[in-house]
């Protein structure tokens, strides 16, 4: 197992969240998503990085501008030309605003006075103007953890980019459904000692984003960066960490990586290793349009070679290996020797030399060590390179949207009115209600909680068993591909209340939603009625007559003979008859038939 603390780890965290606003940050538009089917028509773009205001270029633009790439954009009716970056922004969402303000109290963080919004460049495609909109809005906050409290440095409001389809041969496809989604992200101190901590750290804050009831849920509503260093390493960013249980693997394979790296520096000097930028255009021995490069001292570093085919992937091209022919021709005009690495790339000249270029700066940084880097995580825990760091001259300001004043009688206001904490209203229902950890926290953090709590103040029914039925029974409905989303909270209102009065049984919860879910405009009377509620005589009758045609099981086995029996009945009385009555029913027939009247006891 790592030591952290001897190796120096150093990490920071960025949580990205979507907020269930009604309209976009900038524009009017729905933040609803979209099949890619539906798209109405498609626009085409070249991005070029541009200076900044100070005249300079940002590295990481500047190399995604080499990538020379089209951008296709799908758009749909519920997107326009702010989308599209064809007519100015809207002035800032009010009610994105007021979320982040939220947030930045439940995180005890100082509010800025004027909210200002700036330009963030962005090349890569996601973002049709060249640039993400961001808005600083706090920071100096806190939040608690097992291993002290860490900061939370800044919090901002910014817009979503659009979302990536595929790429294919210097093509990549987007969707601009995504685009302009208000996100909040926010930043910590790199005060994360351990992989296991930061998994904490993005627990407590996807908490407390949740806590809000503003914000999105699902797959890709929420996103992790992460950014970690060793002793004698570099900052690397590793974008696009979709859940918690992936942080720590990541952040694991990470510092591996960043070990592994170390050692091949050291190697690398060892074997007096050097970088000639020097490529050969063997057009006239290979075929056309085919460049090779020789790496002096190189050879036999499996890590650093999947580092170099990254980095020509991302020009939409791949390492060729030579041929033991091709080499033995090349060894001679090359001066090759066993220790080298050579490889060869084919294609479009200006691509190749971007891509070799690239190569020979990896190797470069290789010698010094980790270089600072953009990483992308992959499912399998392990990243692959991006795109330089970004520096200074990435942000500059957003000329287009007036900056916003921060009313201190709003402010007073929201802080007035804050949320109850997930984790608080976890403790209060445990307290309140009996339920055990897992029950209390599933509903504590459930949509549903105000119809849980709505529900146990009407009605005198088991915490458990109304937990349960809105959690549980609904995801068993759902994993069966029942149209759970139909159900509405009369529909939960109607069956509990049904329930308390004796008219359903518990055991038919799960039949009365099913019906509701696949018609939701009946009424409950129709519901039970299909069930079938049955009277106790009637249920009686039922399992007497069962109990009599198993007999020989009852004679057979004795006391034994009650848990399939069991089975048996509620096969023909589930949902009609309370559990619970149906086994006090059976235990009685098989007693009458194993005890004479007069020897009778009590039958478990």
């Amino acid at each position: 197992m790592l030591n952290y603390e001897e190796l120096g780890f150093k990490a920071g965290l960025e949580v990205h969240q979507q907020l269930n606003t009604e309209e976009k940050l900038f524009c009017r538009c729905p933040t609803i998503l979209k099949d890619e089917k539906e798209a109405r028509y498609i626009l085409h773009r070249y991005l070029r990085p541009a200076e900044s205001e100070l005249g300079e270029i940002d590295r990481a633009a500047r190399e995604e501008g080499k990538m020379d790439r089209k951008i296709t954009y799908l758009c749909y009716d519920t997107t326009c030309l702010v989308e599209n970056d064809e007519e100015p922004p809207r002035p800032l969402n009010e009610e994105a605003l007021e979320i982040a303000l939220m947030v930045a109290f439940l995180l005890r963080m100082k509010v800025v006075d004027w909210v200002y919004v700036m330009r963030k460049t962005v090349i890569d495609g996601s973002n049709t103007a060249g640039f993400q909109r961001t808005a600083f809005v706090a920071s100096d906050g806190a939040i608690e953890s097992n291993m002290g409290d860490v900061r939370i440095d800044t919090l901002c409001l910014e817009e979503d980019a659009a979302q990536k389809l595929r790429e294919d041969k210097g093509e990549v496809t987007y969707s601009l459904d995504r685009l302009g989604i208000p996100l909040i992200e926010m930043g910590t101190a790199a005060e994360i000692r351990s992989p296991r901590h930061a998994r904490e750290i993005a627990e407590k804050l996807g908490m407390v984003l949740r806590s809000t009831g503003r914000v999105k849920r699902g797959i890709g509503t929420i996103r992790q960066d992460v950014n970690v260093s060793i002793r004698g390493g570099a900052r690397v960013e590793i974008k696009g960490v979709q859940n918690l249980r992936s942080i720590e693997e990541v952040m694991e394979k990470e510092v591996l990586r960043q070990i592994d790296l170390l050692k091949v520096r050291d190697e690398l000097k060892n074997k007096g290793a050097t970088v000639k930028r020097e490529i050969f255009d063997l057009s006239d021995l290979l075929k056309s349009n085919s460049f090779v490069i020789n790496l002096k001292g190189f050879n036999g570093f499996e890590r650093l070679e999947k580092e170099f085919s990254d980095r020509v992937k991302k020009f939409g091209l791949e390492i060729n290996n030579l041929n033991r022919s091709d080499l033995a021709r090349l060894k001679e005009r090359m001066n090759i020797e066993e220790e080298d690495l050579v490889f060869l790339i084919e294609g479009e000249k200006k691509k190749v030399l971007n891509a070799l270029n690239s190569v020979f700066d990896r190797a470069e940084a290789a010698l010094k060590g980790i270089p600072e880097e953009t990483r992308r995580a992959l499912p399998d825990g392990i990243t692959e390179y991006l795109r330089p760091l970004p520096g200074s001259a990435r942000m500059y300001p957003e000329t287009d949207v007036e900056p916003v004043f921060i009313d201190p009688d709003r402010l007073k206001r929201i802080k007035d009115n804050l949320p109850e904490l997930i984790d608080e209203r976890k403790k209060r229902y445990m307290e309140g209600y009996s339920l055990n950890d897992d029950l209390a926290g599933l509903i504590a953090k459930s949509e549903k909680f105000k119809l849980f709590e709505e529900i146990m103040e009407k009605y005198d029914l088991p915490a458990t068993l109304v937990v349960r039925a809105l959690e549980t029974t609904v995801q068993d409905l759902r994993r069966n591909r029942v149209k759970v989303d139909n159900l509405s909270k009369d529909h939960f209102v109607s069956v509990f209340k049904n329930l308390a009065e004796g008219k359903i049984a518990k055991e038919g919860i799960p039949e009365i939603l099913r019906f509701f879910a696949e018609d939701p405009d009946r009424y409950i009377d129709e519901a039970i009625e299909r069930i079938g509620k049955m009277d106790l005589s009637e249920a009686e009758e039922i399992i007497e007559e069962i109990v009599k045609e198993k007999l020989d099981l009852i004679k057979e086995r004795g006391k034994g003979s009650f848990s399939p029996l069991m089975g048996v009945v509620m096969r023909k009385l589930r949902g009609k008859v309370d559990g619970k009555v149906v086994g006090e029913i059976l235990r009685k027939k098989i007693m009458e038939i194993l005890i004479p009247r007069d020897h009778r006891r009590k039958f478990y």
